[in-house]
Order: structure tokens, then C-alpha cells, then sequence
């Protein structure tokens, strides 16, 4: 599996570094899995959250270069630590003993090799949480069928239906086909949503939708296709919480929160349509701090302030 890495094809870019050599490709990353945080995580959807709190474990650096990244200082200045395939399992195992009702991986990709060894490690250890794959969307098909059976929950963005738009915030020309496809085999894995008898959700697909300023077509384009395409066999998170992190001279509409406004005609339309099975973010959540704090330092130190308010719609 970690051969995969000589000639890295994991990703859409398709960079064909060796990464076990420390070539560097697209998003950074040598063939050792960094971290940046790992704790039990309150606000995350309810159906993740619970009680206790979902597992999440942060990997430093990301296959794709979104100008408005939220976690910039994780995903372009990687900050984080470097962990052994062991010391992975060792933290899943640790989240399930401290109560955590799965365990989600945070911008996982681009590690897909390192987590298939690692899950399969931890299970012969006993490990029995869901796992989560959380990701940017932008993914290979190849890449996720590769997962199968390691994985239990899939939980993509899908950031952009216009590819001008994926061009032009994210770099890549090509965003819509590869969330159109890798969502696709995730769905062909694990199916229709199933719940636990607390209604944790055990199984299926969340796909979270980040509205941004001045976009409220594309996101109307997202919330169409995913309708039309899986009706309410999936849950869908639409989110309000865009935060401006760095001045972006070049789109002015990247440097305002989303308006009230236009989210309230985002979630109209989902009404229009259909959609019922959803979550959506109320109160004044731009007073909130969406971004989490990331070190350098030892995992002891590192603290979050990641802050979802999630309600179902």
C-alpha cells in the first residue's frame, strides 16, 4: 500500500513525486503522516457530536489551495507533528478509551495509504468506532474505492458546481467532475443513512456545502445536483460560517461574511426543491470563531476553538 507513495497518483494532480524520498508535490507532504491537533470534538453535526464528541484528528497539509482556506496555517504553513503508522493507532485507540463516538480524519487524502494501514491496525487492537473520512471533495475515485471497508462515514465538502469557480478560488479547473465521481463510489460503499439507537449516525454520506459571499447561485447549482442525484438518502450540512482570514485584493466578495440575506435565499430554495434531510447553522454565528488554534508543540498543548452550531432543517 505504501508503495503508492514512490509515485503519488492518490490525488486528481497527479504529481508522481517519490514521497518517500521527501519529493515534494502539490500538497507538500512527504510519506509520514502529520498532525496538528487530536481531541474529542463537540460541534461537529449532532448526529457525529453526541455527548462525548467525535474523535477528530487534524492532518497538516492539503491537496487543494482554496485562497480562503479557514485552516491555512495546517494546510500552507503545515503547522504539526510528525506520527508513526503506530502512534496513529495508539490516538484512535486513545479517543475511543477518553468516549469519542467515532473517529474522524480532517483532511485525510492525501494519507489515504498510511490510514488504511492504521484503521486495519487499530481494529485488530479494538477499535469499534465509525470511521469518518472528512474531506475536501477533491478526490479520486480510485483513490476512495480504495477504502472501502475502512471506512464508514463519508463526509466531503462540495465546495463548487462551476468549475470557473473552482479555477479561480481553488486552482484546480476540474473540481465538479472528481466531487461528481468520488461521491459517487462513497455512496456506492456505504449506502443509506443508519443510526445507532441514539441516533449517532453509524453509516452513510454528509456532504457539507460552505456558502460563499456573493456566490448564492453556485451554491443553489450544489444543493440542486445533490437533490436530484440522492434525494434524502444523504444528509447534507449547509453552512453559514465563512470566515474572511487574509484580505484577497483580488475578490472583494471573499473579504465579508455571508449576509443573512443571502443565506436565507440559499435555504429557501432548498425548501423550493425539496430538501428536508439537512442541517443548517443558525443564531450569530459570525461572532463566533470558526478557525482552530494549531502548535507546533506537543499534543498535550494544543487546544481548539472550532465552534459549529447545528441544528436540523
Amino acid at each position: 500500500m505504501l508503495q503508492d507513495m514512490k509515485q503519488c497518483f492518490i490525488c486528481p494532480r497527479e504529481c508522481k513525486v517519490d514521497r518517500t524520498k521527501k519529493e515534494k508535490g502539490s500538497c507538500q507532504a512527504s510519506d509520514t503522516m502529520t498532525i496538528a491537533r487530536y481531541s474529542l470534538h463537540l460541534w461537529e453535526e449532532p448526529c457525529l457530536s453526541g455527548d462525548h464528541g467525535s474523535g477528530t484528528i487534524f492532518f497538516s497539509y492539503c491537496n487543494l489551495k482554496c485562497i480562503f482556506c479557514q485552516n491555512y496555517k495546517i494546510s500552507e504553513e503545515h503547522i504539526g507533528y510528525e506520527i508513526t503508522i503506530d502512534e496513529f493507532v495508539d490516538i484512535c485507540l486513545e479517543l475511543q478509551k477518553k468516549g469519542a463516538h467515532n473517529i474522524n480524519l480532517v483532511t485525510p487524502t492525501h494519507y489515504v495509504p498510511q490510514i488504511i494501514l492504521g484503521i486495519e491496525k487499530a481494529k485488530e487492537k479494538g477499535l469499534h468506532l465509525p470511521v469518518i473520512y472528512n474531506s475536501s471533495g477533491y478526490e479520486k475515485r480510485e483513490t476512495i474505492k480504495k477504502l472501502n471497508k475502512t471506512i464508514d462515514i463519508y463526509m466531503p465538502d462540495f465546495k463548487y458546481f462551476d468549475d470557473s469557480l473552482s479555477l479561480r478560488y481553488s486552482h484546480v479547473p476540474n473540481y465538479s467532475k472528481y466531487i461528481k465521481e468520488s461521491l459517487d463510489e462513497m455512496f456506492h460503499q456505504v449506502g443509506f443513512l443508519s443510526y445507532d439507537e441514539k441516533g449517532l449516525l453509524k453509516k452513510g454520506v454528509i456532504v457539507r456545502h460552505l456558502c460563499l459571499p456573493g456566490e448564492g447561485k453556485d451554491s443553489k447549482n450544489v444543493l440542486k445536483y445533490l437533490y436530484q442525484t440522492y434525494q434524502n438518502k444523504i444528509l447534507i450540512s449547509i453552512m453559514n460560517q465563512y470566515t474572511p482570514v487574509r484580505n484577497i485584493k483580488k475578490y472583494p466578495n471573499l473579504n465579508r461574511t455571508l449576509t443573512d440575506l443571502e443565506y436565507e435565499e440559499i435555504l429557501d430554495y432548498a425548501c423550493q426543491i425539496g430538501i428536508t434531510n439537512a442541517f443548517i447553522q443558525e443564531g450569530d454565528t459570525k461572532k463566533e470563531s470558526f478557525i482552530p488554534e494549531f502548535y507546533n508543540q506537543s499534543k498535550k498543548e494544543l487546544v481548539v476553538l472550532f465552534f459549529f452550531l447545528f441544528l436540523f432543517f
